[in-house]
């Protein structure tokens, strides 16, 4: 009879090799998508230029240990009555690790901000939070292979704040409002104002709250209203010259990747 020698393996050195192999099997890449941001802007009615000079754009990914992930660093001004009308401009794009980003935070210099009034310039300062950036939830769910694009609507006309005649030297404030949202479950609204000389401000209003706005084109009336989640809004449409008067559009219906048709808006005169 010939006797086979084996060799017994202790079962915790058993357990532990199969648990390496395991993981060796499972450590793979978990894939990566891409998170783009870019910036639109509700204007204000009483300024020429909002310069606002933005560092670097990051991002906070669930259950991280890492901290805070830098999207860009653009170290760049940008002019937010520029981006009206459906204008956006990219402030960040970077490919992430699949999972799910709850914040973003833009940094701002402590200095570079500017608003033009009357054909001066008057520099702003931000009162607090260059340090820490602004901040914004978002929840953001990255999926491998997949472009995720964030809206920033940078609110020019609630962030833009005459300073207090503590002190003089300062005539405005940055108080920087934003408000996010994902741009592939939004739709927009559009359409043409007539007469464009009526220079109107255009809102959309769901309920009692203001969503966004826009100055329509003041060489022929067009406007758009970008980022706006599925639902009804109420469009009003506001001259800035007296001689003609306000009018609404209600019951505008919203859904997610199309654009609502308003054709052309006819306001009376007075």
């Amino acid at each position: 009879m010939i006797l086979k020698r084996i060799t017994l393996i202790p079962f915790a050195l058993l357990i532990g090799l199969s648990i390496l192999f395991v993981g060796c099997g499972t450590d793979s890449d978990t894939g990566s998508g891409t998170m783009t941001v870019e910036m639109a802007d509700a204007p204000i009615d009483s300024a020429d230029a909002v310069n606002v000079f933005i560092e670097s754009v990051e991002v906070n990914r669930e259950g991280s240990s890492d901290g805070w992930v830098t999207l860009n660093e653009p170290q760049q001004e940008y002019d937010l009555l520029e981006l009206t009308n459906g204008a956006t401009t990219i402030i960040g794009s970077s490919e992430l690790e699949a999972g799910t980003y709850q914040q973003i935070r833009l940094i701002l210099s402590q200095d570079g901000h500017s608003v033009e009034v009357d054909g001066r310039s008057y520099d702003m300062k931000v009162p607090s939070g260059p340090e820490t950036g602004i901040k914004l939830n978002i929840n953001a769910e990255i999926q491998e292979d997949i472009e995720y694009v964030l809206l920033l609507d940078f609110d020019a006309s609630r962030s833009v704040v005459k300073a207090g005649q503590n002190n003089p030297a300062v005539q405005y404030l940055l108080k920087p409002v934003i408000s996010a949202t994902e741009k592939a479950i939004t739709g927009n609204i559009e359409g043409t104002v007539d007469p464009f000389e009526a220079q109107p401000v255009v809102y959309a209003i769901a309920g009692s709250d203001t969503l966004t706005s826009t100055i329509a084109d003041t060489s022929d009336g067009y406007f758009k209203l970008i980022g706006l989640e599925e639902g009804t809004y109420d469009v009003s449409v506001n001259p800035r010259n007296d001689t003609y008067s306000e009018k609404t559009v209600t019951d505008v219906d919203v859904t997610v990747e199309n654009t609502s048709e308003l054709g052309t808006i006819e306001l009376p005169q007075n």
